[in-house]
């Protein structure tokens, strides 16, 4: 689709959250801007979600958009939300959370700021999220505009927690998330558009971050999700090796991972070492391989991980 009837699709990927939706709903409700569409892929919920569903598109005060699919993880329903959305700009609102009343007049104003003769190099605007209490999820950005991309902000600049933005639809669906069995990392995606495209960050709050007994649901396992994580760790020793001296531990640590996860999918040493092909990343990958290997046979030995953690949506 090329032509699009909205500014905005918000997208919400939900899995048995009828209890929390309403909050996504009623903070669209609030907003401020008034030219978006709210899509809503229902990820094989099994509880009042469809019902409510049918409810809010009786009457709605906005676009609602509602789709079923069986149960294949937030990735695939993201997927989904993309080629269906008819926004120019995607935001992705968790089906327990809430935009506050202008984060969508607040994006548009950022996204209209940047020069007509610039934008095409910028795929995204992002803000700062903060929890019911008022506290704000992680850091801020280095200045109150930031022009950069995932990648450094993350490695150089140190900025931690969840935020809040959009990115352009059709960069979206330029960069699918793979659609394999269990947890796919979303930093996967975005790392591999920061390496064509910028982002705006702005140290604005946008978005409510519920981080209360409402916002813990299913929890996973890594050693249920490793050909998504073994994905991640291997792109950064194979995509982002420029951002080594930025950040040394964080690529050792990724290398650990990378032998975990290899070893729990029955890649051998031998493989994982062809598999690195840069001098850099095979060094990473030696200096972790005793530490990955030590971690394996940890969670082979463990009976039991920790249930209770955030997860967004499925």
């Amino acid at each position: 689709m090329s032509v699009y009837t909205h500014t905005f699709t918000v997208f919400t990927a939900t899995y048995n959250r009828a209890h929390t939706l309403e909050r996504a709903y009623r903070s669209l409700e609030a907003q401020t801007f008034r030219d978006f569409e709210w899509l809503v892929v229902d990820d094989g919920s099994s509880d009042e979600t469809p019902a409510l569903m049918e409810r809010w598109q009786r009457d709605p005060p906005f676009t609602i958009r509602y789709f079923r699919q069986t149960n294949r993880g937030k990735h695939t329903a993201m997927n989904r939300g993309v080629r269906e959305a008819r926004g120019a700009l995607f935001v992705q609102l968790d089906s327990d959370d809430a935009l506050v009343p202008s984060a969508l007049e607040r994006l548009h104003f950022h996204w209209q700021s940047i020069a007509p003769s610039d934008r095409a190099s910028f795929s995204a605007v992002s803000g700062l999220c903060r929890d019911q209490n008022g506290a704000l999820v992680g850091t801020e950005f280095p200045h109150a505009i930031t022009d950069s991309d995932a990648l450094e902000v993350t490695y150089r600049f140190k900025v931690t927690g969840e935020k809040c933005g959009f990115q352009r639809t059709d960069v979206l669906r330029e960069f699918p998330f793979p659609e394999t069995s269990g947890f796919i990392p979303e930093g996967l995606v975005w790392a591999r558009i920061a390496r064509r495209y910028r982002t705006r960050y702005v140290n604005e709050v946008l978005r409510i971050y519920y981080q209360d007994g409402a916002s813990l649901s299913r929890g996973w396992r890594p050693i249920r999700s490793p050909v998504g994580l073994h994905m991640m760790h291997r792109a950064v020793l194979t995509e982002q090796l420029d951002y080594l001296r930025f950040a040394p531990l964080a690529f050792l640590r990724s290398a650990a991972h990378y032998v975990r996860f290899s070893l729990h999918l029955g890649v051998g040493v031998g493989a994982q070492s062809r598999d690195i092909r840069s001098a850099r990343g095979r060094l990473l990958w030696g200096l972790a391989l005793p530490i990955g290997g030590v971690a394996y046979l940890w969670d082979l030995l463990r009976t039991s991980y920790p249930t209770r953690v955030r997860v967004d949506a499925t």
